[in-house]
């Protein structure tokens, strides 16, 4: 049998952090796998979009627009009940510019101040969107329910990790190795569940003509 030809995927994000998951999980897929690191000249893309789907879908269409290869983009937010769902969207940027991962922590601390034990539910939710040059994009998520800390705990991941512990568990994502995450985590789940989504392309380009 011949094997399924590479297919080249550019990973549409310039977080360094997010690369290197995803680079994780897509292991073992024959496909090349670009980053901006790889790609300087890619101009940035503007996330001003209402929802999730639409940060993702824009960021994956004008990724591979830009480079004439398929691009996978994903968009997370962590949705907490006692903010009524905030800061979703915006949780890069919660604190304002410029963003940092320590002054969004520390907001989160404080707007959650007066949150009782029963009240810290949260959920971490991405969606990813494939794109290929001139053609549609699918979209795939995955969720990860928890609670938000009082207090930080651990020091690996990124982001509101060090602040989420994921139901079932007795230790935050920062608590937690890369693989164990990896094998729980939203963004796991989405880009687990897009790997299906990049095998068709890996297939539609070994077949002949």
């Amino acid at each position: 049998m011949i094997p399924p030809s590479p297919v080249t995927l550019v990973l549409a994000t310039r977080n360094a952090h997010k690369v290197d998951e995803i680079r994780g999980i897509l292991a073992g897929l024959p496909v090349r796998l670009l980053s901006f690191e790889d790609l300087p000249d890619i101009p940035d893309v503007v996330e001003d979009g209402a929802t999730l789907e639409e940060n993702a879908a824009k960021k994956a269409r004008e990724v591979a627009e830009a480079t004439g290869h398929p691009a996978l983009a994903d968009d997370t937010g962590l949705e907490v009940e006692y903010l009524g769902g905030a800061p979703g969207v915006y949780s890069a940027r919660y604190a304002g510019e410029p963003r940092s991962y320590e002054r969004n922590n520390e907001k989160l601390i404080a707007d959650m101040v007066d949150a009782g034990p029963g009240e810290r539910g949260a959920a971490f939710r991405t969606v990813v969107a494939l794109a290929v040059p001139g053609g549609s994009v699918r979209l795939v998520e995955g969720r990860m329910d928890g609670e938000i800390l009082t207090y930080p705990a651990g020091d690996g991941g990124f982001g509101y990790d060090p602040l989420f512990r994921p139901t079932g568990h007795d230790r935050s994502f920062a608590e937690m190795t890369s693989a164990e995450k990896n094998a729980i985590s939203h963004r796991g789940r989405a880009v687990r569940a897009a790997r299906d989504l990049v095998m068709e392309l890996v297939e539609a380009s070994s077949q002949p003509g």
